[in-house]
């Protein structure tokens, strides 16, 4: 249930609060009060399209907040998003929009619209003024009806769209398969070329990298063993710079006097180490020297063969890794060429099977839809009856064509409708006025609502072109919807209004030399006024004031 609604600086809303209870909210004001600002708010703030020209004029953002009490589908859809849940199991979401961005927030964290609108569907129904012109296209019909066949035709859809695009898939690849001879000749020439020519090649994983490596140290070898060469010279050649011989002579004398002075024996123990230490430099260095040893012969066949695997790269991958992977593709081209019939016969069976396949989920759809489409119309022909259709007839008509197949089936769907007795039905965009319109999607959301887990739905306007019985009716149809569930109805009919639990007045008015929309909770005494004012009275005479309390006392005596 929708706890309340906090606002502003949105349009003429400087700020605003309202709370709303159980039952039947509704909304009433003078026309251009602002009325559809609310519901504007409702939908801005459950991921609907940021108007940036909707902020207040002179201010730099504008703010939203909702709070709802949740039922378990919403909490489950929270805890699914792995959002923070309130102890108290209330949902508090709020939207900031400034001139240059918005940003959305869930129990005080960052979400996404996408998040939004998956959170308003277990929380929210909102029909906005002009939803009923969906009924007037008919391919919106088929949506509603999958909508109302429920979870088991989501699950078949869901099914048959992965068939259907392997089907496609497969009947794309067998349709690039079918090349002219001619063409599959010189494309099997050009494949089993560039096969044959990685293959000699046969490049080894890092290959590249090794040889680089190896090349550049070949190529500065002569310079490398110059300097590691005169190295190794002062260290260990005979002469009178002989590192290693002088480090020995002098451990040779500190030894013969050690045993006088414990300093000189760690003198001692100290050369010994630095020894040791220039004997594994000396090693090393002098196997690094012979390794050095320069050959043209293998420099020039490193550069060959890494010029070859170069060639590679620039032809068929910017890595070995990736001509590997070229290899592979065009091993299977290649393939694919050469047994061109046996793979087409192949491919042409997996194909068929796929399209059998998608074909009998797309029957089994078809067979839902029409079990649907009684259920629906049968249900549909009961509440327009109680909407005032003396001698309504409705039917969902849906016609099956194979040879449309797609990923959402075969069929079409189509609301028929006759509203005098004895007319075969025809399409109800054909003959429903604006006000049959409205009665019908109203009958529709009674339908669902029966369906649906919603706490909440919101009309606004539902009750266009409509007057006398007929918004009798559709107040008692509001009526029985509430008493399941919170409605929040904004209307314009006082029949309407004399239904309300709780009711609200929308008024703009002049605050500090600019126009300000305001929201307030009438109490019965103010109900009563603004009835009188909906029943057309001028000034508000007392005589105004006892029309609006009988309608007042009608409605409230169909209630009980």
């Amino acid at each position: 249930m929708l706890l309340s609604i906090h606002v502003k600086n949105l349009a003429l809303i400087q700020e605003q609060e309202i709370e709303f209870g159980r039952g039947l909210n509704i909304l009433t004001g003078e026309t251009g009060a602002g009325k559809s600002v609310i519901i504007g708010s409702v939908n801005l703030a459950l991921g609907g399209k940021a108007d940036k020209s909707l902020i207040r004029e002179g201010e730099d953002s504008a703010l939203v907040e909702l709070v709802f009490s949740a039922e378990e589908e919403a909490l489950a859809c929270l805890r699914k998003m792995e959002l923070p849940i309130e102890d108290n199991g209330e949902i508090l979401i709020q939207r900031k929009m400034t001139t240059s961005r918005s940003i959305s927030r869930i129990n005080g964290e960052t979400v996404t619209m996408k998040q939004l609108q998956e959170l308003s569907q277990h929380l929210i129904s909102i029909h906005g003024q002009h939803d009923n012109q969906i009924l007037l296209h008919k391919q919106k019909h088929l949506e509603i009806l999958d909508d109302y066949a429920g979870d088991h035709m989501i699950a078949l859809k869901e099914k048959l769209s992965v068939c259907y695009r392997d089907y496609l898939e497969g009947k794309r690849e067998l349709e690039s398969s079918h090349l002219e001879e001619q063409d599959r000749k010189r494309e099997a020439d050009l494949a089993a070329y560039e096969v044959e020519e990685i293959e000699n090649a046969a490049p080894e994983e890092g290959e590249d990298e090794r040889l680089e490596a190896r090349y550049q140290k070949m190529l500065h070898g002569r310079k490398i063993a110059q300097a590691a060469g005169e190295a190794f010279s002062l260290v260990e050649e005979d002469g009178g710079g002989n590192v290693s011989a002088n480090i020995s002579s002098a451990i040779r004398l500190l030894s013969s006097v050690s045993a006088y002075d414990d300093q000189v024996n760690a003198f001692t123990e100290q050369l010994t180490d630095i020894e040791d230490l220039l004997n594994d430099f000396t090693r090393g260095l002098s196997g690094y020297l012979s390794d050095l040893e320069f050959d043209e012969a293998d420099f020039s066949e490193t550069e060959d063969r890494l010029n070859l695997l170069n060639h590679l790269k620039d032809k068929y991958g910017s890595s070995l890794e990736e001509v590997a992977a070229y290899l592979e593709e065009r091993k299977k081209t290649l393939y694919k060429l050469q047994n061109l019939e046996a793979f087409l016969k192949e491919m042409e069976e997996r194909t068929q099977e796929k399209k059998k396949e998608a074909l009998l989920l797309a029957q089994e759809i078809s067979n839902c839809r029409k079990k649907a489409a009684k259920e629906l119309a049968s249900k549909m022909k009961k509440v327009l009856l109680e909407l005032n259709f003396t001698d309504v007839a409705f039917e969902v008509l849906v016609q099956g064509d194979p040879d449309k197949l797609s990923g959402n089936g075969f069929d079409e769907a189509e609301f028929m409708i006759s509203l005098n007795p004895g007319e075969e039905t025809r399409p109800l965009q054909k003959i429903a006025s604006g006000g049959e319109l409205s009665r019908i999607m109203l009958a529709l959301k009674t339908v669902f609502a029966g369906k649906e887990e919603i706490d909440t739905m919101i009309f606004d306007e539902i009750d266009a072109g409509i007057s006398g019985r007929t918004a009798w009716k559709i107040s008692q149809k509001l009526e029985l919807l509430a008493r399941r569930r919170q409605v929040i109805c904004i209307t314009h009919l006082p029949q309407i209004a004399s239904m309300a639990d709780e009711h609200y007045y929308i008024e703009k008015k002049m605050q500090n030399g600019r126009s300000v929309t305001t929201i307030g909770q009438l109490d019965e005494e103010g109900s009563t006024r603004e009835l009188a004012r909906l029943l057309g009275a001028d000034k508000i005479s007392e005589s105004a004031l006892e029309n609006a309390r009988e309608m007042r006392h009608q409605a409230l005596s169909s209630k009980a």
